[in-house]
């Protein structure tokens, strides 16, 4: 873990967050600024900057599938959800701790409309 990084200080529940699911590897908490009614971060409990650092193909299927669940328990796996991940200032990316943005709850078809 990076003693400064935002989600590794949230793995150390040194800063609170609205924890959605934890278990031995992941993490998945609301996000403090949601796009949509469901925004949950899911991450891994290690350090990996981002998805062009990601070496272990495991751990990204298992947050995925982190993903999936925490779909399924809000409610929305029937009505869509989407599945992001930033990588690079460019496309977003603010914390530099690889994660899952799970939206859901709202029509995200892609264009609106």
């Amino acid at each position: 873990m990076s003693s400064d990084c935002l989600f590794c200080r949230i793995v150390r529940h040194e800063i609170p967050a609205t924890i959605v699911r934890e278990d031995d590897r992941t993490l998945a908490f609301r996000d403090i600024d949601p796009k949509a009614p469901t925004h949950v971060l899911v991450i891994p409990k290690t350090h990996v900057a981002s998805l062009n650092e990601a070496t272990d193909a495991a751990m990204l299927g298992e947050l995925l599938l982190v993903a999936r669940d925490i779909a399924r328990a809000e409610g929305i796996e029937s009505s869509g959800y989407r599945t992001v991940i930033n990588t690079g200032a460019g496309a977003g990316q603010t914390v530099h701790h690889v994660h899952v943005h799970l939206l859901g709850g709202r029509n995200m078809k892609w264009p609106p409309g």
